[in-house]
């Protein structure tokens, strides 16, 4: 009696194994890669494929999937490194990598880890070119370390299946005695800018006031001038007329005298007449008048 019991149960358990076993077969054997990610299989511990992205069937318990590769552009920061310029000054470079796998067998297979590979080629190069240039041209040539990293790294992650897309430099912190002086400098050209365009400002004045001065005494003169050239004129003018008049009015002499006459007192006024001296006309105009008062015959 046990043992047919035994053997109905074991019947019914053989199918429920190989259920079992068949999906943990499956199990095992479907494999999905998420997207921008890829997925290296070795079988027997021999590189056989790279899974891309999507469903992929792999044979259980003789290919081994390793642990997938991201594929996208990645950003790594060094912590600051402690770099010797040219002048003896120790200054402490942040850098910044941005790279991406191009070869997910070459990033497994060629370097044990490329993250830290690219960090110490990094440092390397970093103290290499620094090493070369002074402080000053630290600071001011950015451009032209960043260059010389990428060119450097280019060379060397090639073979690893990693392309390096960027290097940037966050920062270089010279020493604080450095910063100190440097600002003490910067303090120092403000100030001489400063006073040289004050000095600028001050003579750029002193010419405008100058020459509004000058332009104000040709002009001053210039009014001058031909308010003389116009009383010139009108008197000409006012001579003329007078002359005209006279001329028109047909005065004879004795008329003419007795106006002479009148204009003798206007001629001795003034505090300057110290001394009057009877002009030599004043007989000749007596005379005229004197006939012109003489009756006829």
């Amino acid at each position: 009696m046990i043992d047919v019991l035994t053997a109905l149960l074991i019947e019914s358990l053989i199918p429920i194994i190989l259920i079992v076993a068949v999906v943990a077969f499956f199990s095992r054997a479907i494999r999905i890669v998420p997207q921008a990610n890829a997925g290296v299989v070795e079988r027997l511990g021999r590189y056989s494929r790279t899974l891309e992205a999507g469903l992929n069937l792999i044979i259980p318990f003789i290919d081994k999937l390793r642990p997938l590769i991201d594929l996208r552009e990645r950003v790594v920061s060094f912590p600051p490194q402690p770099v010797i310029t040219s002048d003896n000054l120790v200054v402490q470079i942040d850098t910044v990598v941005y790279y991406q796998v191009t070869n997910p067998k070459s990033a497994l297979y060629e370097i044990e880890d490329f993250v830290m590979g690219i960090e110490q080629i990094t440092i390397t190069t970093l103290r290499n070119v620094v090493g070369g240039i002074d402080l000053e041209q630290a600071l001011t040539s950015r451009e032209t370390i960043n260059a010389a990293l990428r060119g450097v790294l280019d060379d060397a992650t090639g073979k690893w299946g990693v392309r390096v897309n960027r290097v940037e430099i966050k920062s270089i912190e010279p020493p604080e005695t450095v910063k100190v002086a440097m600002e003490m400098q910067m303090r120092a050209e403000r100030e001489k800018r400063a006073t040289v365009l004050t000095a600028e400002g001050q003579k750029q004045s002193q010419i405008l006031v100058a020459e509004g001065s000058r332009q104000s005494d040709i002009l001053n003169a210039e009014g001058q001038a031909k308010a003389q050239i116009l009383r010139a004129e009108a008197e000409a003018k006012a001579v003329k007329q007078v002359f005209n008049a006279v001329k028109d009015a047909e005065l004879d002499e004795a008329m003419l005298a007795y106006r002479y006459l009148e204009q003798l007192p206007l001629m001795a006024q003034g505090d300057a007449n110290k001394v009057w001296i009877i002009p030599g006309e004043l007989s000749g105009a007596m005379e005229k008048l004197a006939q012109a008062f003489r009756p006829q015959k």
